[in-house]
């Protein structure tokens, strides 16, 4: 018997897929039209149009499932209310695809409940995807067919970490920039990689310490799977696990206490 989320986490690498092909196809195109949301951030026709890719395939595969979207909000299941809704955040690192930056990704995550039990990320300008699902382990590469798994690293001191944040924009605004540069002035190395990559590293072993003040569902959903089935600890700021706290603390475990108490 297949393992449990096998054909959820197929049909991920399907939607991620379809994700890659139209985002790269409007990456650096010189007729990418940039409005700006309500809330000022920008949004681009390419995350729409694979937000709109997605939520069609969804549709017609998961009729059970509803859909939540950055760009659309949500959408109810086709066939009445469910414990199961997939969580898209279309581009992530909108900023860097419109400036021509590569670091950027698809975010598209499975949540039974509150629980984030399937995670994709899809960074097609970087050649490179990183997916987890609940009991399966955590996997990087370009497909399935060249998988790697992934582990955190084994750093077990401040001093010798790796530590990553956004930017320092956002700590400022929340009265929490003092403790992050006390972080920065302790840890070993600090680099601001920011958006999903950050936490892509921790899961690889590469970095040690990602932190941001202020998300939302979609951004963090599709990460907590794949940090966690790596061996990493991923809570909000409070160290409350799961993606409702509109924070983000992910570690490879050994100090995420610590860090955790500097933050506070």
């Amino acid at each position: 018997m297949a393992p449990r989320y096998s054909d959820d986490l197929s049909l991920a690498h399907v939607l991620a897929d379809t994700a890659d092909k139209i985002s790269m196809d409007r990456f650096r195109a010189l007729d990418l039209r940039v409005e700006s949301k309500p809330d000022l951030t920008p949004v681009s026709d390419a995350d729409q149009a694979v937000e709109r890719a997605l939520r069609s395939t969804l549709g017609r595969t998961r009729p059970r499932d509803s859909v939540l979207g950055e760009e659309y909000g949500a959408s109810q299941a086709a066939a009445g209310p469910g414990h199961r809704q997939w969580v898209i955040d279309p581009i992530d690192g909108t900023k860097n695809y419109i400036r021509g930056v590569p670091i950027w990704a698809t975010l598209i995550a499975l949540m039974e409940g509150d629980q984030p039990v399937v995670g994709m990320v899809s960074a097609p300008a970087l050649g490179r995807r990183w997916w987890a699902a609940l009991g399966h382990g955590a996997f990087a590469g370009r497909h399935t067919a060249t998988a790697t798994p992934i582990r955190v690293s084994g750093v077990r001191r401040i001093s010798d970490a790796s530590f990553c944040y956004s930017s320092l924009h956002g700590w400022e605004e929340t009265g929490r920039l003092d403790p992050v540069l006390d972080l920065i002035r302790q840890s070993w190395r600090s680099r601001a990689y920011g958006d999903f990559y950050g936490y892509m590293l921790v899961a690889e072993g590469a970095v040690d310490i990602m932190v941001e003040p202020e998300l939302s569902l979609w951004d963090v959903a599709a990460l907590i799977p794949i940090v966690t089935e790596a061996g990493g600890s991923f809570t909000d700021l409070t160290g409350r696990p799961g993606p409702a706290g509109g924070s983000a603390v992910a570690t490879n475990g050994k100090f995420h206490e610590e860090v955790l108490t500097r933050l506070s």
